[in-house]
């Protein structure tokens, strides 16, 4: 498995290529700076380390230091500054700030959405809807907001959808064969309708899904389980916007999952601004 270095390497792989062309031909190579991360907007910063990690693998003379921290919710504003060589500051500009902007833009959704939840005891999960390669920080900006995570990957829980039931023939057959295969996991089961969540907890799913559900319909399946199977946890996906998760939060339902943290969520704006060379600003 590719570790986080390997793949911010090839991030500044792909952004260098040949070289950068333009600094080496505008900057000399003595040139100290410092620069200033900006916050342009409000937002809830994600990745300060990994943008810092940036820095450090294009040039060990490059450091970073920041005045804030990962979950931290920013008005506009410096929240750090990064010192070195100027051709260092300038090559690893892009890739540091499009891993900040994107994984400060997941933490700002999320926490949006956690607070439509309000006081409620529903729970906000993100999904596998993720940008390859990067699952592992996006989901970790989900937690800087507020949020839980579903399952990382395919390998840490069984989630039975639509098509393993197809391809199972029923939800029946797909549930009872999953608790069957020694996994030693919950079998958490999607369904599409009442009559389908009737079938998967009188099947033995321990967690249902309710899948693009009506208000009505999760009202009328909080109060389904709550008679067959108090014991059953429910998680409502699909046709989630913020200003009805007060609303899904009333239903009882246990859970909300939200493809859109990871997969609609806006960047934030940051940029990172050269401060003037003065004694305190000099590497």
């Amino acid at each position: 498995m590719l570790t986080l270095d390997d793949r911010i390497q090839a991030a500044l792989a792909e952004d260098l290529g040949r070289g950068d062309v333009t600094t080496q031909s505008t900057v000399r190579a003595d040139t100290p700076a410092s620069a200033q991360f900006l916050l342009k907007q409000p937002g809830v910063l994600s990745g300060l380390a990994v943008a810092a990690r940036v820095f450090a693998l294009l040039d060990e003379r490059v450091t970073v230091v920041w005045e804030a921290k990962d979950g931290d919710q920013r008005e506009r504003g410096g929240f750090g500054t990064v010192h070195g060589p100027a051709r260092s500051l300038l090559s690893g500009e892009r890739v540091a700030l499009n891993l900040l902007q994107r994984l400060s833009g997941i933490a700002t959704t999320t926490r949006r959405y956690v607070n439509a939840l309000g006081e409620s005891h529903t729970r906000l999960l993100d999904t596998r809807k993720t940008t390859p390669l990067w699952r592992d920080l996006e989901k970790e900006a989900v937690r800087c907001g507020g949020g839980l995570n579903h399952r990382i990957g395919l390998d840490d829980g069984i989630l039975i959808k639509d098509n393993h039931i197809v391809a199972a023939g029923g939800i029946t057959a797909a549930v009872q064969q999953a608790r069957e295969a020694g996994y030693l996991l919950k079998v958490l089961c999607e369904v599409p309708d009442l009559s389908g969540l009737e079938e998967a907890l009188n099947a033995g799913a321990e967690r249902v899904m309710l899948d693009n559900f009506s208000d009505e319909q999760l009202t009328h399946a909080v109060q389904l389980r709550n008679h067959l199977a108090p014991h059953v946890t429910l998680e409502t996906s699909g046709n989630v916007t913020l200003m009805r998760l007060p609303v899904i939060a009333a239903s009882g339902v246990d859970f909300v999952s939200v493809g859109a943290l990871t997969h609609s969520a806006p960047a934030l704006d940051i940029s990172l601004n050269f401060l003037p060379l003065t004694p305190e600003n000099t590497p």
